[in-house]
């Protein structure tokens, strides 16, 4: 009688056993899963381009500063057109000018008001920019105030910054 008390123990203590395990082996799987998983998103997010930059605080006229005014010469290498803070959330209109320091992006003025006074800048020009110096996404570049091609000036902002031009 004693023989058959004891194997029902024995069961089931070899069954808590193997119950304990599984749970151990799903905890072991689960954790290796979450970091195969993190693994993979920052894969994912460097293969993509994903910059981690600290956020711009300042937008538009705020990003001027007119103690780092500077005259950049230069020739157009591009124009592009993409979103950035200084044309304060629409779209902008910039310069990737080749200078003696190297490669600066020019920040001109919204696509929109570029295109309401037909200015454009094409490959090769040579371009003298008065503007302040910035550092925006990792870039070196200059806020442009002026910019004189040959005889030609425009002027894109006041000496505070502040946007002169209108659509």
């Amino acid at each position: 009688m004693l023989l058959a008390v004891s194997e029902p123990f024995l069961e089931a203590a070899k069954n808590a056993e193997t119950s304990q395990g599984d749970k151990a082996v799903k905890i072991l799987t689960l954790l290796y899963g979450m970091a195969f998983a993190v693994v993979v998103c920052a894969v994912l997010l460097l293969v993509l381009g994903v910059s981690f930059h600290r956020p711009v605080t300042a937008q538009g006229a705020a990003l001027y500063d007119p103690t780092s005014e500077a005259v950049v010469h230069g020739v157009v290498l591009e124009e592009q057109d993409f979103d950035c803070p200084v044309s304060e959330g629409e779209m902008g209109s910039h310069l990737m000018l080749k200078t003696s320091e190297g490669i600066l992006q020019v920040h001109l003025a919204p696509v929109r008001i570029m295109a309401s006074h037909g200015f454009s800048f094409v490959q090769g020009d040579q371009i003298a920019v008065l503007g302040s110096r910035v550092r925006l996404a990792g870039q070196n570049g200059v806020v442009a105030r002026e910019i004189t091609r040959g005889n030609e000036t425009i002027i894109f902002r006041d000496g505070q910054g502040k946007l002169l031009l209108v659509q």
